[in-house]
């Protein structure tokens, strides 16, 4: 019995690592599969990292109308112009050259101040200055809108001290000011773009990428078969748990290489936030790239040849981005699409990784997401077991059929 044992397990690991190998070779050997794994992970958090390094955006131009021309309406543009956000590159007669100006991409927003802005402030009537901004990025917008925020707040409170009556200054900025209030922006005090929105692409990209080039993997595996299965007539492919752990231990490898890459190297490179402690952030990890693995084993079974990966997978991206919560929040996503992000291992993965990166939390403080892909681990890895066991099922069929198709042409020769 013993002896039996120690046969099949030394079959089994054989079979495993001959699988193992044969995947390791196909990833470097194939060139879609190598730049699907090694390439796309290595340039594109590069690419974007770069765009987005100046994490905001800085002296965005804009024009104005002045309508007021008086001493109050050039000194708020001329404090909008010293802020570090907006740039006044123009003074236009009217709105008509202000939307050609926009037009020509010459300005990304007006300022437009009617004639009665300094006459209201003196009677003691409240005064406004309309914005337009250019929304084909909001960029340009928030910049716009915080500057000419921020000079209106300051305008306000001297005007306050000035009618209050105040003996003193301190008076006067408590009349101005009962209740001081300071804004702290937690986590991204810069409030910037790459700091809020590359940790969620970093984690996503993993899983893309996965899930393009198993499903490449399992076009190329069906096309070079006679039969187009996924399973080739090979003894070492005939046993289910020993495809699953040497395509899995294949995978897992190298984007266990590849996350540290991505998910350290690379913020770190164009500094970037980072607060997550090296143990925490493998302990999650781990379970992430076991989901992802499962998943993308799971979902290649589908997978015909090698384009078709390429039409399922990739539309993909944005939508799974969106329903994680991260740039669209999570409490305003209707619980339908909810329960479907929790489908998808980046939906955890996203939520947690961000909390360990940026906010510093502990492996306990994202104990749901970290539950959550040990089950979809679990989940996954019994399903790509069921898919590829009736895989191996169906190949064994074939290698019957072939098998005895042979034996009648040899027949049929022999008699001959």
């Amino acid at each position: 019995m013993m002896s039996s044992f120690l046969v099949a397990l030394r079959s089994g690991i054989k079979s495993t690592t001959y699988v193992f190998w044969k995947e390791m070779r196909g990833v470097f050997h194939d060139q879609g599969i190598f730049i699907f794994f090694i390439l796309v992970p290595l340039l594109y958090p590069l690419l974007y990292s770069y765009i987005y390094s100046r994490e905001v955006l800085h002296e965005v131009p804009v024009v104005v109308v002045d309508m007021d021309r008086s001493t109050l309406s050039r000194d708020y543009l001329r404090r909008v112009d010293a802020t570090p956000d907006v740039d006044i590159v123009a003074q236009c007669a009217d709105m008509e050259e202000a939307r050609m100006a926009l037009k020509l991409n010459e300005a990304y927003g007006v300022i437009f101040i009617s004639e009665t802005f300094s006459r209201s402030i003196a009677m003691g009537e409240q005064a406004s200055v309309t914005l337009f901004c250019d929304m084909g990025s909001l960029l340009y917008y928030k910049a716009i809108v915080l500057s000419n925020t921020s000079v209106s707040l300051a305008m306000n409170k001297e005007i306050k001290i000035q009618r209050s009556g105040a003996s003193t200054a301190e008076q006067g900025e408590l009349a101005a000011y009962p209740i001081e209030y300071e804004e702290v922006a937690l986590f991204n005090p810069a409030t910037g773009f790459a700091s809020f929105l590359l940790p969620a692409v970093l984690i996503l990209l993993l899983q893309q990428t996965m899930l393009l080039g198993v499903g490449m993997s399992a076009g190329s595996m069906r096309e070079g078969n006679k039969f187009r299965d996924l399973i080739p007539m090979n003894r070492h492919y005939d046993g289910t748990l020993r495809i699953l752990f040497g395509k899995g231990l294949c995978y897992f490898v190298i984007y266990l290489l590849v996350s540290v890459y991505v998910l350290c190297a690379v913020p770190r490179m164009f500094n970037l936030l980072q607060l997550s402690d090296p143990l925490t952030l493998l302990g999650f990890i781990i379970p992430y790239l076991l989901a992802c693995v499962f998943f993308s084993l799971t979902a290649s079974v589908v997978i015909k040849n090698r384009e078709t990966c390429m039409l399922m997978f990739v539309f993909t991206s944005v939508p799974l981005l969106f329903i994680s919560g991260i740039s669209w929040p999570g409490a305003s996503i209707a619980p339908f699409w909810r329960i479907v992000s929790y489908a998808f291992p980046s939906t955890f993965g996203i939520n947690g990784f961000v909390k360990i990166n940026s906010m510093g939390a502990s492996l306990w403080e994202v104990q749901f997401e970290y539950v959550g892909l040990w089950i979809q681990c679990a989940v996954y890895f019994v399903l790509s077991f069921f898919v590829y066991r009736w895989q191996v099922i169906q190949s064994r069929k074939h290698l019957v059929k072939e098998y005895r198709r042979l034996k009648r042409a040899a027949m049929q020769n022999t008699d001959a």
